[in-house]
């Protein structure tokens, strides 16, 4: 694989799970009570157990998606 390809890869990667993310957030926002129910039926979750659990997952996907897509994808821009 060449330089073009594999930054080609991480740029996609970022978009996508860029867009995931957004996603991700965007229902939580604005569907978070419906979210709430359905996961809360399945696990037996209070609303603040909920809002913890989902806020940290949103958190580590945020330093995830950061880490390892758009940083190496930076990386390789200065590189080449």
């Amino acid at each position: 694989m060449d330089l073009a390809t594999v930054r080609a890869f991480f740029l996609w990667c970022t978009i996508l799970n860029g867009a995931l993310l957004g996603l991700s957030v965007l229902i939580v926002t604005c569907a978070g009570d419906w979210v709430y129910r359905v996961q809360g039926t399945w696990f037996g979750l209070s609303r603040e157990t909920f809002n913890v659990a989902i806020y940290s997952f949103i958190g580590l996907f945020k330093v995830v998606v950061l880490v390892l897509n758009a940083v190496p994808y930076v990386a390789l821009l200065i590189v080449g």
